[in-house]
């Protein structure tokens, strides 16, 4: 299910969404070579947050394979750092296209509803969220983890907290073929969420670090949800709140 719409006009421009757009840009061009081995493999796991490397249980100087030719080595102390650089890196070019585009379409609405320092704060507090989840969930990994993905899961929980009823207009695949569904904000973000969920309990019942950190999706969307109403303004939520959202429509496209 792929959102490319909602219905929820902004009223002011989303600068900082902007902002964080075109800083992930820059460092997949600037640190990350577009994704050339050598520079991609060098930034993640330099810049990239290794859990076990952050609470200790991975000795300094040990090294892990990344591609036959190149391996990390764990550096010596917790590389603090490497929390909000990691926020900032992506592993490839869908994934940064991919997290991009959930953050215009979420972000701007969640700008919006607060002043640009708050949504600063919020954003990088939702990616902190977001990786002390993950390292709480694997505490020896050596797999690096990078993206934005965390800290946009919480601003997909802002979202459901501040815009349930708001319609989603989304794409889904159904084999070779593809239709579009409307939804109501919530319908589509929980049904994200249990995805999440589902994929977090498989991974810690499989024992295996790589591929999706869904921890870390589950805890940037819980931090969304618990700080949006504290950086939020108070007109802006109660005006929202008041608002009719009956869709005109739920259910599939033409």
């Amino acid at each position: 299910m792929i959102p490319y719409h909602d219905e929820n006009e902004t009223q002011r421009t989303a600068y900082v969404t902007m902002a964080i757009i075109v800083l992930c840009a820059l460092a997949w061009v600037v640190l990350q070579g577009l994704g050339a081995e050598g520079s991609l493999v060098s930034s993640v796991c330099e810049l990239g947050l290794i859990p076990g490397e952050l609470t200790g249980m991975l000795r300094a100087g040990m090294s892990f394979p990344m591609t036959e030719e190149a391996r990390c080595v764990i550096n010596p102390g917790p590389q603090y750092f490497n929390v909000l650089s990691s926020m900032f890196l992506h592993g490839g070019w869908m994934h940064l296209i991919g997290n991009m585009w959930f953050l215009w379409l979420f972000g701007n609405n969640i700008e919006d509803s607060m002043t640009r320092p708050r949504f600063i704060a919020f954003y990088l507090l939702c990616g902190v969220g977001a990786a002390l989840a993950q390292v709480v969930a694997a505490p020896d990994s050596f797999v690096p983890m990078v993206g934005a993905s965390g800290a946009i899961s919480g601003v997909m929980g802002g979202y459901l907290v501040l815009y349930p009823r708001v319609r989603v207009f989304t794409i889904l695949p159904l084999g070779f073929f593809f239709t579009t569904i409307t939804l109501p904000a919530w319908g589509m973000l929980v049904y994200w969420m249990v995805i999440q969920i589902f994929g977090g309990l498989a991974q810690s019942v499989a024992k295996q670090g790589g591929g999706v950190a869904f921890w870390a999706h589950i805890g940037g969307f819980v931090a969304g949800v618990v700080l949006i109403k504290i950086f939020a303004k108070s007109n802006h939520i109660a005006a929202h709140e008041a608002q009719d959202y009956r869709p005109q429509r739920v259910g599939w496209g033409e």
